[in-house]
């Protein structure tokens, strides 16, 4: 079984990107499956085969605990160690060959709380790998390029698996995603486009953690994704078939 945690900031389409992954790899003849990992989301544009909110109920939270809807996000998702062991077993008694998890929307309830972590490094599987979203409607300005970079970055710390950077929504800039597909392959284009975006102040601040964000060995080469058209899905799953099982296919 390889997993695979979709991250990226609130609305950079995580859940469709978790959807059209799963059908993906199935329509490949693999059994994938998809896992919800967000106790507080209420739509979900596919139905999950494994889902946290069977396991952590938001409301009985917040009444339990006389919390807010943030202090009850929170809690439920420090919650998330406690459930490993229930959340391994669901998972394993469906035997697939990937399980898709879908990680909640506010990233920082993920990966800048303890159970995000403890859940990636502690779930059994023969492999995983991390997608970070980056959304192309957000990234389509130099400075927020470098801003979500560096975010990355941190969310590469954070999370220490192979992190793989994807370019979601391609769909929805027409032909801008490559430009923002230039920037990343080349940090000069990058700088001088944010030399004439920013403000004095800002392009010294920008500039200076793009270089650092370089001099580290840090380079995001996004893979341009729609998960509406399925676009890229095919590069995506190429680089996943690489990182998890070295270029071995499972699936005919």
């Amino acid at each position: 079984m390889f997993a695979i945690f979709v991250t990226g900031t609130a609305g950079s389409g995580k859940s469709l990107l978790t959807s059209a992954l799963t059908t993906w790899y199935s329509g490949k003849g693999a059994h994938a499956i998809s896992a919800n990992l967000d106790p507080g989301t209420v739509n979900l544009p596919y139905e999950p085969d494994v889902d946290i909110r069977e396991m952590i109920d938001l409301q009985t939270i917040m009444t339990s605990y006389q919390l807010g809807p943030n202090g009850a996000q929170i809690f439920a998702a420090d919650m998330l160690a406690t459930r490993i062991t229930e959340l391994q077993d669901q998972v394993d008694s469906l035997n697939p060959d990937y399980v898709i998890f879908d990680t909640p929307g506010q990233v920082e309830l993920f990966a800048y709380r303890e159970s995000g972590p403890f859940v990636v490094q502690n779930l059994r599987c023969d492999g995983k790998a991390v997608l970070f979203l980056f959304d192309s409607t957000v990234v389509s300005t130099s400075i927020n390029f470098v801003a979500i970079a560096m975010l990355a970055a941190s969310i590469q710390l954070r999370l220490p698996v192979p992190n793989i950077a994807v370019l979601s929504k391609r769909d929805m800039v027409g032909e801008r995603w490559k430009q923002i597909l230039k920037w990343a392959s080349d940090p000069v284009e990058l700088e001088n486009a944010v030399a004439k975006e920013a403000s004095a102040t800002h392009y010294l601040l920008t500039s200076r953690i793009l270089r650092g964000l370089v001099k580290t060995g840090i380079a995001y080469q996004p893979i341009p994704v729609s998960a509406v058209t399925l676009e890229g899905m095919g590069e995506l799953s190429a680089t996943l078939t690489r990182i998890l099982k070295g270029g071995e296919e499972v699936e005919d």
